[in-house]
């Protein structure tokens, strides 16, 4: 099959790798016919991710046709279309039993933190990705969901990560009526959580973001204020002005290790590693926030060391929500979200692109050019 091939920082390209096989009784075989490059994907293009290795395929977000399943699966019928959350998991584990899916225990060795996910480095699970013609995909009978026939395929497509994760976002924020919310960053995710904001109840909804083409869009898909931090000189300051001088009662981090910003911090957390990632945004968003208010976190970072003002956070008497998307939890509501015609996830994607192509669309997406958005990539021989 073709499939992307990692060869080493800022080096993918598609090749002819082995088609998967079932594995173990629980396995199912699908067909991809859209996968999508994740903003998180970049850190792992970047270098940034331990225990990235060479040969792995990527992609954690994609939907497909079952072609093939083991003897122990009894939900999935060869033919079935699914979404394919991007946590692995298996469903029965302390934590999947409370819909904790991205905690799972049983599918990383490492599973002190972070559950399996697929195409992301050894470090959650070695799993190989959906940016290929095929995938295994474990635990079948409780990952993948059907795809209903009312619902399109690319709306499907969005419910594998970006829509779940800005949506759990939004919602750790506890947002109430009436409540001001910040999300920082312009990408899928923050562009999720700030339409998600709206449709927890939020008053007011400000994004923060440095690319004009990236807070244009997020201005008409998600009807929202925007701030170009390149034009402010104190974050906090800047929307303490905004509040009346309270700050805002939720914060949002959807940017993660790769946070432009603090000079000091991108030099130490992405140049030279000493920490895991860049802490900008974490500074920005537990100084912008009021008292007695919440940040919430859905940026990746690495799993060792940070510089995070934690002092102020305890002194502002703030609460800390953070993880992975459980996305299977959100499925129903957010599919009720499109049926009413509350948004529209597929219209974050703005490139549709080829498999044969991806090392272009990584160039593309990840030095922000022909203002793209979303890219999605297309398998060849698929024409759904």
């Amino acid at each position: 099959m073709l499939a992307l091939n990692y060869r080493g920082p800022y080096r993918v390209r598609a090749s002819q790798k082995p088609d998967p096989v079932i594995e173990h009784p629980n396995d199912a075989i699908v067909q991809v016919l859209r996968s999508c490059i994740c903003g998180s994907d970049l850190h792992l293009y970047h270098g940034l991710v331990p225990d990235t290795r060479v040969g792995t395929t990527f992609g954690h977000e994609f939907v497909g046709t079952v072609v093939d399943i083991g003897d122990s699966v009894q939900n999935l019928q060869r033919g079935d279309r699914v979404l394919v959350p991007f946590n692995v998991f298996c469903g029965s584990c302390y934590f999947c039993q409370r819909e904790l899916y991205g905690n799972c225990h049983n599918t990383n060795p490492q599973a002190t933190a972070v559950g399996g996910i697929y195409g992301y480095s050894h470090t959650a699970g070695g799993f190989d990705g959906g940016q290929a013609q095929f995938v295994r995909v474990p635990f079948a009978d409780v990952g993948p969901t059907k795809i209903p026939d009312d619902l399109l395929l690319e709306d499907a497509l969005m419910l594998t990560d970006a829509f779940p994760t800005g949506y759990q976002a939004a919602e750790m924020g506890g947002i109430r009526e009436g409540d001001t919310v910040v999300v920082f960053g312009a990408g899928p995710v923050g562009i999720f959580a700030a339409k998600s904001a709206w449709l927890l109840g939020a008053g007011r909804v400000i994004v923060v973001d440095h690319l004009e083409y990236r807070l244009d869009f997020v201005r008409n898909f998600a009807q929202c204020e925007t701030i170009d931090f390149k034009s402010v000189d104190d974050m906090a300051i800047h929307i303490k002005k905004m509040t009346d001088w309270l700050g805002a009662d939720v914060c949002i981090d959807c940017v993660g290790c790769e946070a432009a910003g603090s000079a000091l911090q991108r030099l130490t957390g992405v140049k030279l590693k000493m920490q895991a990632g860049s802490a900008t945004v974490l500074h920005w968003a537990i100084n912008s926030v009021r008292k007695g208010g919440t940040v919430s976190i859905v940026g990746v970072y690495g799993p060792t060391f940070n510089a995070v003002p934690i002092g102020n956070a305890v002194n502002k008497g703030l609460t800390l929500r953070m993880n992975q998307a459980s996305v299977k939890r959100h499925l129903p509501r957010l599919m009720e979200h499109i049926r009413a015609g509350h948004i529209e996830p597929h219209k974050v994607i703005t490139h549709r692109m080829p498999l044969e192509e991806v090392s272009d669309a990584y160039h593309l997406f990840s030095s922000k050019l022909d203002g793209c958005i979303k890219p999605v990539l297309i398998p060849p021989g698929v024409t759904v």
